[in-house]
């Protein structure tokens, strides 16, 4: 595989992650907490019905999980790629 080849394939992979995580960010920030909180009003949790905890609280939840993930998979997709930090 060429340089050129290598390079495309990793910022392939680094675009699918991208378009992935911000998929899920949307879910749980936009879904979750306005699309679909009538939906998840009958569902409590801390007091609350799902839908609000999401908007306040769950979506920021996952945005940092997201943030975490993202490190992680982006130190093996260098490593994969060789271009990883020493």
């Amino acid at each position: 595989m060429s340089d050129q080849e290598r390079a495309n394939a990793y910022w392939k992979a680094n675009l699918r992650l991208i378009t992935w995580s911000l998929a899920i960010w949307f879910m749980a920030s936009f879904g979750f907490g306005i699309l679909f909180r009538p939906v998840l009003s009958g569902i409590a949790i801390g007091g609350t019905d799902l839908g609000f905890w999401f908007a306040q609280q769950g979506s920021i939840l996952v945005f940092l999980g997201l943030i975490f993930f993202y490190a992680w998979r982006m130190n093996k997709l260098d490593a994969e790629f060789g271009v990883g930090e020493e």
